[in-house]
């Protein structure tokens, strides 16, 4: 039986999500129907967005429904960029963290690409950091020039977590609206949309035991997003389609659920994580560990991420053969156009290029055991053996 440790990837779904989803599958209606079978489903949606207001600290006018978390980000950085330039042709800049996922990165990419839009990367520190102090210092090289900012919550990949309040009050001295990526974060920090000064948050149910497919972008009631899909007006106009209602009653399920238990299974599973980041010194390989690392720290790290660098190996070849001892896991390398790539989130971070290649990410969740830390501590002197050998470096 495989050890599953890539719930940072996707996380089994919770059994109250698995409950919502087939309630609703086995009815029918289009919540935009005015029947009778179309206010049911409407209802379900309602209370579903309430539910996730709630957990959230929005309101629930605030929640917009969406496929995922890279469509609530592609909504966020390409709908706030044109609003923004339509009301002032003279703020063109995007600026964005070194470390942020493709779904913030590429959207920011195309409009370079497309309108020659000025991308600003501010830069992390050696744990993965972005500073508020150096957020500010690329703003004010020209802050009249900038549409917006994007920053995220938690990184996927080493599990940083960022100070959202501080560099939204950076944005705010200047009129400029941030954007965060929450969909490592949600349901496994605190995440308070209100108090975080964010104007959109993107999240995704798949992350934290909803199901695949729904997500939803969080932006306040005064955001001026220009629509990046146009029909029926769902959404605030912002994000027309048909809604997924089964979807998103899994989701409010999770998200309620998880938020619910929070605390308590984050110390427990960051228990976890501290033996196996503890485990992989102890083997005496040369094992690195990514990003700052205190045991017991769920404030600045997230509770189920391990990610190490192993000298001498490609994180190729380590993810075979662990897949092959049963331990399923991931690299730290983005796959384009089926070419690995080194991660760009651990050179941001000051690591070399072997460094990146040779790095493993090992995330725990909610299903996570003691038994599933003692395989993959068991397992990880052989497969960087073997991968030592193939790589000629051993």
């Amino acid at each position: 039986m495989s050890t599953y440790l890539d719930h940072a990837a996707t996380t089994p779904m919770r059994a109250a999500a698995l409950e919502a989803v087939c309630e609703q599958m086995h009815l029918v209606g289009n919540p935009s129907s005015l029947h009778g079978a179309g206010r049911r489903a409407r209802r379900v949606v309602e209370e579903s967005r309430e539910q996730v207001a709630e957990a959230l600290g929005a309101r629930p006018s605030e929640v917009i429904f969406t496929s995922g978390g890279t469509e609530s980000d592609n909504i966020a950085v390409l709908g706030s960029y044109e609003a923004r330039r339509a009301a002032d042709p003279s703020r063109t800049r995007i600026v964005v963290s070194g470390v942020e996922h493709h779904a913030v990165l590429d959207p920011a990419m195309h409009l370079a690409q497309t309108q020659g839009a000025p991308i600003s990367f501010v830069e992390p520190g050696e744990c993965g950091t972005v500073r508020p102090q150096d957020v500010a210092a690329v703003i004010e090289e020209d802050p009249d020039s900038v549409a917006l900012v994007a920053v995220m919550w938690a990184n996927n990949e080493v599990g940083t977590i960022q100070d959202v309040p501080a560099i939204a009050q950076v944005c705010a001295e200047h009129g400029i609206p941030l954007h965060t990526d929450a969909v490592q974060a949600c349901g496994h920090l605190p995440v308070d949309f209100a108090a975080s000064g964010a104007e959109t948050l993107a999240l995704s149910g798949h992350k934290l035991g909803g199901p695949v497919g729904v997500g939803a972008m969080l932006a306040r009631r005064d955001a001026v997003l220009a629509p990046t899909s146009h029909g029926g007006g769902q959404e605030r106009s912002i994000r027309s389609g048909t809604l997924n209602a089964p979807g998103i009653a899994g989701l409010a399920a999770a998200l309620t659920e998880s938020v619910a238990d929070r605390d308590a299974e984050a110390r427990r599973v960051a228990a976890l994580r501290d033996r196996l980041l503890a485990g992989t010194q102890e083997l005496g390989l040369g094992v690195r560990i990514s990003g700052c690392w205190e045991p017991g720290d769920v404030t600045t790290r997230l509770p189920g991420n391990a990610h190490i660098t192993i000298p001498g190996c490609e994180g190729d070849s380590l993810l075979y053969l662990l897949d092959a001892a049963g331990i399923e896991c991931s690299t730290g390398s983005a796959c384009q156009a089926g070419v690995p790539q080194p991660s760009h989130v651990v050179l941001a971070m000051g690591r070399t290029e072997e460094e990146a290649r040779g790095s493993l990410r090992l995330s725990l969740g909610w299903t996570s055991t003691e038994a599933d830390v003692d395989a993959a501590l068991a397992a990880l002197p052989d497969a960087i053996d073997r991968a030592r050998r193939a790589s000629g470096a051993a």
